[in-house]
Parts: structure tokens; C-alpha cells; sequence
């Protein structure tokens, strides 16, 4: 992808025009907190010349270097637009773009009752295994795991298998709704052993504020986003995919794993068919 990034096209001079592809990471260009294999960066970087790309995920931007940048390139560089903690930390071309702070929304006093009510429900469940990082910060919003994101992955899947059978994530939500209801927050439940919890407004929609800024742009290269695909696995009402994946100004595409998000993309856009 660093070869093709050497000659990507302006976004205002991209062959389909006005057009974005974004993606969710986890089960969507990746396996769950895993890294992104060579045939899909193949994929992606024959599509870039052609049309706007971007990612949307709830982690930070050092999981999502990880997952699907490389020890030589910046994911900044692999993706026209970057939009980690669901586009609060997001950047355009490499070049970053105005933030947002989760802790200045909320305020220290309600967010430590949050964090207190959080680690005293885990501390009361009984679950079959316990790891570590329970509650992780992030600049918009905090994350939450009931076995720990220290678990391993052996240990994410039987989580999953059981949190499947019990809605031990689902009933956790449920009572933070309940004890927090003033605080105009939302609970989203994604990936394998967590959810997130961020302010009303700044889910993966938020993203689509930086995406419409570009029609908005002073000089020549100003973008009217018309065609914005959004691709995601967590799509059901309560997923952390939901709200962007229903939004009126998306087209929504759910998707069960990369291999159907490269199948997809193959039949929109036939010129990476062959990639």
C-alpha cells in the first residue's frame, strides 16, 4: 500500500467522484483485534487510486496502528481519512484534524461515579475468568471489559461463547442506563469483551462531521461527499455499527467478516474485482 500511497490521486480528482468507502475494523477489515491480512490491504490499496477510503473505529489510534498499519508505515498513510474513537481522534491525509475530550464533556466528579459504579459491578460478577483493564480511557469516550482486556484471545472467545449464552454485557448496560440516566450518555456493546460508553451523539456518526467539512473546504480541493458506504459487522440496534450503519446519509453494507467485505466491494466497484 506505501507505493500506491506515492501516487493517490487528490481527493477531488478520484475517478468516482464524490463517493466514500468507510469501514469498521474489527470483523469488518480484520478479525477481531487481530491484524489486517495482505490480501485485504491489496484490496484497499487497488481501490484508493479510484475512490475515498476511510476508517471508523471505537479503539484508540495506537490499536488501530497496530491492527492495521505496519512497523514501516503510519496507518495515517494507508487511508485517506482516520477516524479513531469513532472519528474524536481523526485525521485527513495524514495531516490531523480538531479533536474532542470525553473527561472536558462530562466533567471529573460524574465521570469518577461512573468508573466506581463500573469496577464495583465487575468486582460483584461472577464469571468464569478475570484478566485485567477493566475500565480503559480513551480521549472520547471510556471502554469497558467485565473479564479484562489483558485477556487473551483464547480467553476473548470463550468470554464471547459465554456472554452469548449469559448477556452478561447486555445486563451491565441495562444497569448503567438505569443508574446513569441524566448523564445523556450511550452504552454500545462491539467486539468481543467490551463495550463503550461515550456521550449521546458521539458514536460512529461522529465521524460524518469531518466527512461533510470537505464540501466546506476554502480552496480547490473541496469534496461534497455524496456516496458515503459504510461497512460493519455490528450493525443490530445496540451494536456499536448501528447508528452510522442506519443513518440516512450512509449506505449501509453488514457484513459477517473481511472476506464478505472484500466480496462486497469486488461487486460495487468491478475495477478491483481482480485484486
Amino acid at each position: 500500500m506505501a507505493a500506491a500511497a506515492a501516487v493517490i490521486p487528490p481527493l477531488h480528482q478520484r475517478p468516482i467522484k464524490n463517493t466514500i468507502c468507510l469501514f469498521d475494523v474489527d470483523g469488518t477489515l480484520t478479525p477481531a483485534r487481530q491484524g489486517v491480512s495482505p490480501s485485504m490491504l491489496q484490496l484497499l490499496t487497488a481501490l484508493r487510486p479510484h475512490v475515498a477510503i476511510g476508517f471508523v473505529g471505537g479503539s484508540n489510534l495506537v490499536k488501530q496502528q497496530e491492527q492495521l498499519g505496519t512497523a514501516d508505515l503510519p496507518v495515517t498513510t494507508l487511508f485517506d481519512f482516520c477516524f479513531a474513537e469513532n472519528g474524536l481522534t481523526a485525521y485527513r491525509m495524514g495531516e490531523p484534524l480538531a479533536s474532542a475530550s470525553f473527561i472536558e464533556w462530562l466533567g471529573e466528579k460524574k465521570y469518577q461515579k461512573l468508573v466506581n459504579f463500573c469496577l464495583r459491578y465487575i468486582a460483584d460478577l461472577d464469571i468464569p475468568k478475570k484478566r485485567g483493564t477493566f475500565v480503559e480511557f480513551r480521549a472520547g469516550m471510556i471502554n469497558v471489559s467485565p473479564i479484562g482486556r489483558n485477556a487473551s484471545q483464547a480467553e476473548r472467545m470463550e468470554f464471547l461463547e459465554y456472554d452469548m449464552e449469559s448477556g452478561v454485557r447486555k445486563t451491565f448496560v441495562e444497569a448503567l442506563r438505569k443508574e446513569f440516566a441524566g448523564y445523556g450518555l450511550t452504552f454500545s456493546i462491539g467486539g468481543q469483551l467490551s463495550f463503550d460508553v461515550f456521550p449521546t451523539g458521539w458514536d460512529k456518526t461522529y465521524c460524518l462531521k469531518h466527512v461533510e467539512e470537505e464540501r466546506e473546504r476554502k480552496d480547490a480541493q473541496a469534496v461534497n461527499f455524496e456516496t458515503i458506504h459504510f461497512f460493519g459487522d455490528k450493525t443490530n440496534e445496540g451494536g456499536n455499527d448501528y447508528e452510522i450503519f442506519a443513518d440516512e446519509r450512509t449506505i449501509g453494507h453488514s457484513v459477517e467478516d473481511p472476506d464478505e467485505t472484500a466480496k462486497i466491494l469486488k461487486e460495487l466497484f468491478p475495477v478491483v474485482k481482480d485484486a
